[in-house]
């Protein structure tokens, strides 16, 4: 059964994702962030986050922006703080970039993919809501989320 983890770098020192990663058997890591060179602790930006992974630890690591929601979704959840809008607004955008196809194809080449985000814990995030996508889409797909 093909599992995908996911997991949030705010909250985590550097040792702590790397170890919940590498505990996990991570094979790649799928980065979902719509905005991902700003993030405040230097380890999580794009550029530095690939070569860490890659050359540190032998983990692949692919920017998916596909998967993250619009700027305007994004948006209007910080100012409205109504996470059943944006799941209302993200799950059609998850259908129309046809998420499933991607799944599959990430699922074909990797066998122990992580979905990544910022948020610290995936109740609120949509990493979680992209994870439940594919157990929904992908037959026999399992989540785990690593926090």
């Amino acid at each position: 059964m093909p599992t995908v983890f996911t997991i949030g770098t705010n909250k985590k020192s550097l040792e702590r994702f790397i170890r919940l990663l590498q505990e996990a058997e991570v094979d790649a890591v799928i980065d979902i962030r719509l905005r991902n060179t700003s993030q405040l602790a230097g380890y999580a930006k794009r550029d530095d986050l690939g070569f860490l992974l890659r050359e540190g630890f032998g983990i692949e690591y692919q920017h998916r922006p596909e998967l993250a929601p619009t700027a305007e979704i994004m948006n209007a959840f910080k100012k409205e703080q109504d996470f059943a809008a944006y799941e209302g607004a993200f799950l059609p955008l998850l259908a129309e970039r046809d998420a499933t196809a991607i799944g599959h194809d990430l699922l074909s080449r990797f066998q122990r993919p992580c979905l990544l985000c910022a948020e610290p814990i995936p109740d609120l995030c949509h990493r979680r809501l992209v994870a439940e996508w594919w157990a929904a889409h992908v037959p026999g797909v399992e989540v785990v989320h690593l926090t």
